[in-house]
């Protein structure tokens, strides 16, 4: 299976960036992984809505130009799904039985997904109410992508 990570914005902090590289390590038997990081849009603290949505616009076009069409994409969004770890490893089980075995997974920025990149998601997936950093979600991403795999293969970790 081939897994992208199309996300905004650097990782700075060296602790994401050390725990970051320990998943990416440990998917390499189970993925050919990917990490696309776009440039976040420099902008005011305080924005107007419309504003806001030049910017959302603007990131948008960038994760928009890293996905390929044949991608399935699962968004990270506020408004999505919740899923358990075993209901992850399932659907990725699933969507690699039926030829779609190239996913990439969608982390916004701070301020959120454009329309355009929603729109284009085949699947929106919430890992909780709660509001998350966008450079820690990808950590707590990679974790449970690897913890997919371990309960794929019935391999201890996920207890």
């Amino acid at each position: 299976m081939q897994i992208q990570v199309v996300s905004v914005g650097k990782v700075k902090e060296k602790y994401l960036k050390s725990g970051i590289a320990e998943f990416e390590k440990r998917l390499r038997p189970y993925c050919k992984l990917t990490m696309d990081e776009v440039n976040d849009e420099q902008a005011p603290e305080q924005m107007s809505e419309k504003e806001m949505n030049q910017v959302k616009e603007k990131e948008g076009e960038r994760i928009l130009n890293r996905i390929k069409p044949n991608q399935y994409v699962i968004v990270l969004d506020l408004q999505g799904e919740q899923w358990s770890s075993e209901k992850l490893a399932r659907n990725m089980e699933q969507l690699s039985i039926h030829g779609k075995s190239q996913v990439s997974f969608v982390i916004g920025g701070s301020n959120g997904l454009s329309d355009a990149v929603l729109k284009r998601a085949d699947q929106k997936l919430s890992f909780s109410e709660m509001t998350f950093p966008h450079q820690l979600m990808k950590l707590i991403l990679l974790e449970q992508v690897y913890r997919a795999f371990k309960i794929q293969k019935n391999e201890p970790y996920h207890k």
